[in-house]
């Protein structure tokens, strides 16, 4: 089924946007059908890292190996009948979470390789990972630009997808920018897949991991799901940005990780959306959400924009990537739309006149709208004008979904003379617009 769809005529108008926005035709929505394999654990404890409980393990193992070689092998055969084309390598998984349960194969000397491959299934579970929600959009241009149209790009959306139990993960999608602005978007697989983790090490503030994908899988299939106690409930709202330093070019996303009590901004990084390093961050205001790098150094120092204080949007420069402290109040609550708090839509956009900020601002019945600031090239503290009004705000007309009365962005970029937008819809499905960078500023209150 193809869920790049358009809604029902009578809601076509998702939402209230400013006249000089472009709405594409172009709708994201989340996928029942496309499922991973996770590692199921039957433990004390009903969290998703926890601890095997051992005994209950080895209890599973010894049932399966007490099976004789005919009866292992018909299961086993069953299994793959009904999983093997759901999942790219499905033998090899089994194989691979069979490897992760050797201690529960201790006591026992002779099994044959259907018995090991069972034991893999036994503990593995299907799990819808966008099953409830796909949302939260950043956009870069794709490393690999090879097939873009002329005078258009290649572009990797990342999106927040939301299955069962309100965990969410991280997920992509390819697209396309012509010349003119029009954006296109690639079905996503049917397929999907985990990363295989390459290496885990001790840091300060948590753990660093490094996983990579198999290059010949889609971009599509790709999902990163939580892998460390801080993310177990979540990876939240990744805001990817391309950040360039001495010619080298990587690919950046703050994101927040979530343990299901508390949360924290973490940092992933790659170069060709393969292979990712995932880092916590440290200091005071990492402690928070909403953290978002600007694409380039500043007077040779890091800068981020972040919401230490749950209200408003900070300044922040360090000469260390993963430490930052202090700040400066730069953007606080001013107009009704966003009285509640305000807060940053991704990083800046650098452009001729300034940095441009989208903006997201609460206001009455926790309704979220998008604005935007404009602050100055050399000196990011002085905001030289803002949004008195929201560019997008909720449309009574389709307001319901995961999270009513809600849009909201996690990073646009520019093409040409234009700003590409994509955002989320009630935390449910995506959608695109563009808008003439003219006509953003000039919509802007000095």
């Amino acid at each position: 089924m193809d869920h790049i769809s358009r809604p029902p005529k009578q809601t076509e108008d998702v939402v209230s946007q400013s006249p000089a926005f472009n709405r594409q035709e172009v709708y994201l929505r989340p996928n029942p059908a496309r499922v991973i394999v996770r590692p199921f654990r039957p433990a004390t404890e009903p969290r998703d890292l926890s601890p095997v409980d051992k005994t209950r393990a080895n209890h599973i193992v010894d049932r399966v190996l007490a099976l004789g070689t005919e009866e292992a092998t018909l299961e086993l055969t069953e299994v793959l009948g009904n999983f093997q084309s759901r999942h790219r390598n499905l033998l090899t998984l089994l194989e691979r979470r069979a490897e992760e349960m050797e201690d529960a194969f201790a006591s026992h000397t002779l099994f044959t390789r259907a018995q090991r491959l069972l034991v893999g299934a036994y503990f593995l579970n299907e799990y819808s990972f966008e099953a409830s929600a796909l949302f939260n959009p950043s956009i870069v241009l794709d490393p690999d630009q090879s097939g873009a149209l002329e005078g258009g790009h290649r572009v990797i959306l990342s999106l927040r997808a939301v299955g069962e139990g309100h965990i969410s993960s991280l997920t992509f999608r390819s697209g396309f920018i012509a010349a003119d602005g029009s954006v296109s978007m690639a079905p996503a697989s049917r397929l999907a897949s985990l990363p295989r983790v390459e290496s885990r090490e001790s840091v300060e503030g948590g753990e660093a991991v490094e996983v990579g994908f198999d290059p010949a899988e889609e971009l599509s299939e790709r999902v990163i799901f939580p892998l460390t106690l801080s993310q177990s409930n979540g990876i939240e709202d990744a805001r990817f940005v391309t950040f360039e330093d001495e010619g080298r070019r990587t690919n950046y996303a703050t994101y927040t990780a979530y343990n299901g009590l508390a949360i924290r901004s973490e940092l992933i990084e790659t170069t060709d959306f393969v292979s990712f390093r995932m880092m916590p961050l440290r200091g005071s205001a990492a402690r928070n959400k909403g953290m978002a790098l600007f694409p380039r150094k500043i007077a040779g120092r890091y800068a981020m924009i972040a919401r230490q204080d749950n209200e408003n949007l900070y300044l922040i420069y360090s000469d260390d990537l993963y430490a930052w402290d202090g700040g400066t109040a730069i953007v606080k609550p001013r107009f009704p739309w966003e009285f509640v708090q305000i807060g940053n839509c991704g990083s800046p956009i650098e452009l001729d006149e300034g940095w441009l900020l989208l903006t997201h601002g609460v206001g009455p019945i926790r309704k979220y709208s998008i604005g935007a600031v404009l602050l100055a090239k050399e000196d990011p503290s002085k905001v030289l004008a803002r949004s008195s009004q929201p560019l997008i705000r909720p449309e009574p007309s389709e307001r319901e979904g995961y999270v009513p009365n809600v849009v909201y962005t996690c990073g646009a970029m520019r093409h040409g003379s234009r700003i590409i937008l994509p955002y989320a819809v009630s935390d449910t499905f995506c959608h695109v617009s563009t808008i003439e960078i003219a006509d953003l500023l000039s919509s802007l209150t000095p």
